[in-house]
């Protein structure tokens, strides 16, 4: 199964977080696996304004993401032109960018968000 992890659920697994699911993690561990750039801009953002922190900081953090068999995914235009139809459910950009992604690429979103779940894309958790 394809995965693409939303950014919560990308940090939660690179710190072995117990906020993460079991079955989540079994799920991530036998998928194949994908997080967006945004996600990447997303983390590096909070740790530049200090809202998250990784020993080491932001190349740590990418170097385990990259360990752990993760697709990065680039932000294409396709991905870009889906923002116009999603409707402002959420008005988080690395959210409706993500959740643009996983509909393009029609791949299942790992995601805890609310907000994110009242979208029509295909979600699990």
């Amino acid at each position: 199964m394809k995965y693409l992890l939303d950014t919560h659920a990308m940090i939660w697994f690179v710190e072995d977080s117990p906020k993460l699911p079991k079955s989540i993690y079994s799920s991530i561990i036998n998928g194949e696996n994908f997080v967006s750039a945004v996600s990447l801009w997303e983390v590096a953002i909070k740790m530049n304004i200090n809202k998250f922190t990784f020993d080491g900081g932001f190349s740590p953090f990418f170097e385990i993401v990259k360990k752990s068999g993760f697709e990065i995914l680039p932000i294409k235009p396709e991905h870009l032109k889906g923002l116009m139809k999603l409707p402002l459910i959420h008005r988080d950009p690395f959210d409706r960018l993500i959740i643009s992604t996983a509909v393009s690429e029609n791949i299942l979103l790992l995601t805890n968000d609310d907000n994110i779940q009242k979208y029509d894309v295909k979600w699990a958790w």
